[in-house]
């Protein structure tokens, strides 16, 4: 039952066969609910029931409890306790705010995985970048997430400090989900083809290990995420930021007094 999920965060999990077999399936059940609040499957500020949630990824009771309560600790879901869950409603000015946060704490990573960059960590950036060139042209907003977030993982995990991923992730996910909705409803052409270029500018700087360029590649892209919330505010349907919202019709228009209704 709902009831049965505190909002205070995953909690340890014993280190024994059992338990890193749940630590599996928890990671499983997260990275799978993070796929449907990125792609709007579950809509900003949507209530829904855990049971629901569970159904929809396919994995048990446990697993799907521990993913939730690490996305209410991250600031993605609400519980409610006793009353289901909400995914959190997009704010666009407490997002924009969160990237100033993401800019300093990617060009802290960027730099550190060129400066630690591996030869297998290498080789994995160069067939991202290569899968990203040779795509371009064809792939669409849920295909580049795909290869958005095996970048964000290869470059984390290059880094070589493991406190950043859980800092990290949330942030990316946020602005995952912002992107999604700037290139489907806004700009699906240019914008996703423009992002694409930039990430490949960031991948060729840390792949030649260049710090100094991972930074610079780090903060174009920044501004480019940055770009995204003037047009955001001004076109954007309030009810696509938050399902709660009644959706502003055009009232119909009242018949003149005097004048019979066409006859159908």
């Amino acid at each position: 039952m709902d009831a049965e999920i505190e909002a205070d965060g995953p909690g340890p999990t014993p280190r024994t066969e059992a338990g890193s077999r749940s630590v599996s399936l928890a990671e499983t059940a997260y990275d799978r609910i993070e796929e449907l609040i990125v792609h709007f499957t579950l809509r900003p500020g949507a209530d829904l029931k855990t049971q629901t949630v569970q159904e929809m990824i396919g994995l048990g009771r446990t697993p799907t409890h521990q993913a939730i309560r690490r996305f209410a600790a991250e600031t993605l879901i609400i519980i409610r306790p006793r009353d289901g869950l909400q995914i959190s409603p997009i704010d666009l000015m407490r997002d924009r705010r969160l990237l100033r946060l993401r800019r300093d704490m990617d060009r802290f990573v960027v730099e550190l995985a060129a400066e630690r960059l591996s030869g297998n960590h290498r080789n994995q950036l160069l067939h991202l970048a290569q899968r990203l060139r040779d795509r371009r042209d064809a792939m669409d907003a849920v295909e580049f997430n795909g290869y958005d977030r095996a970048l964000d993982q290869t470059i984390l995990a290059a880094a070589g400090e493991p406190f950043l991923d859980r800092t990290l992730r949330p942030l990316h996910i946020v602005f995952r989900r912002i992107g999604w909705l700037y290139l489907s409803e806004i700009d699906r052409e240019v914008g996703l083809k423009e992002t694409i270029d930039r990430h490949i500018d960031l991948l060729e700087a840390v792949i030649d290990r260049n710090a100094a360029r991972a930074k610079a590649a780090s903060d174009l892209l920044i501004d480019f995420a940055d770009s995204m919330f003037g047009p955001l505010e001004t076109t954007i349907a309030p009810e696509l930021l938050d399902a709660s919202v009644v959706p502003l019709y055009t009232a119909t228009p009242r018949r003149q007094p005097g004048r019979q209704a066409p006859v159908p």
